[in-house]
């Protein structure tokens, strides 16, 4: 998975592309079972710039945030299937509950999050800005989430 790297590879990779004008793009999530909002999310942000970067969170850190029943997919395979679609140019894993320090050192020019996020409580958004970027935000597709998924599979386990 020539596309799953460590920060401190990406950002050498990254340079050279920089050099040329490239736009950077960002996003992160969990992306806990794939699905088509996941996708469709992941396209709309990749026509926003010419390099997608997508920073996803630890298992460790998915259980802080979710609980200790998530993920249901261990890290490695989320950036396995992440790194296999065509939009995504670059996954990193990182292990703290927000992107903060990944986006202070990635500094990317466009930052880009659901539109369930309010713009002010887009973290990382006032550092791209501060250096030069633009935080967009994606309408999500109604009703697709890795909680509705589970919800359902629960359900029809209930039966």
């Amino acid at each position: 998975m020539k596309n799953v790297i460590t920060l401190k590879r990406l950002l050498t990779e990254l340079l050279p592309q920089r050099k040329k004008g490239r736009k950077v793009a960002f996003t992160n999530g969990c992306f806990d079972i794939i699905h088509a909002g996941h996708v469709r999310y992941l396209r709309k942000a990749r026509a926003f710039g010419d390099i997608l970067v997508v920073g996803i969170n630890s298992d460790a850190s998915v259980r802080a945030i979710k609980g200790q029943n998530r993920p249901i997919v261990p890290e490695a395979e989320r950036a396995e299937v992440l790194s296999a679609l065509r939009c995504v140019d670059y996954v990193v894993i990182f292990n703290d509950t927000t992107p903060l320090k990944l986006i202070t050192a990635l500094k990317p020019d466009i930052l880009v999050k659901g539109a369930d996020w309010a713009a002010h409580e887009i973290v990382g958004g006032t550092i791209v800005k501060a250096n030069g970027g633009v935080v967009r935000r994606v309408r999500l597709l109604k009703g697709r989430s890795t909680t509705n998924i589970i919800k359902k599979i629960l359900e029809l386990h209930k039966k």
